[in-house]
């Protein structure tokens, strides 16, 4: 087990479709409002990455964690949400350290499985 001063930070990954894109709209420009000290990514309307969905970023502070999570626990409507945390290991972050909110979706790891080897 990875000691808890190696996280860094977490990213938070909101996961939405055509139809759920509004409420996501919604929800972003709420959490933009109550913490703008947290990074705001840009929004993708394709899957990017190992996210299988479209989506956007929310690069939070370890002090960031507890309200941010549990307001998109409570808020989240019909939308995933995926959060990890960020220790170095991309690979581990996304895999064994994943949290989810709201349903699991399956990554895509390979580029990070490749990088591991």
């Amino acid at each position: 087990m990875a000691s808890l001063s190696k996280i860094k930070d977490y990213h938070a990954h909101v996961y939405y479709d055509a139809n759920s894109k509004p409420f996501a709209e919604s929800l972003r420009e709420d959490l933009e409002k109550r913490f703008p000290e947290a990074v705001y990514g840009r929004w993708h309307d394709r899957p990017v990455g190992p996210h299988p969905d479209w989506s956007f970023q929310i690069a939070l502070g370890i002090d960031l964690f507890q309200p941010i999570v549990s307001y998109l626990a409570m808020k989240r409507g019909p939308l995933v949400i995926f959060i990890h945390p960020n220790t170095g290991d991309d690979l581990v972050d996304h895999r064994d350290y994943a949290i989810w909110i709201g349903g699991i979706r399956t990554l895509n790891l390979a580029n990070f499985e490749k990088k591991a080897k």
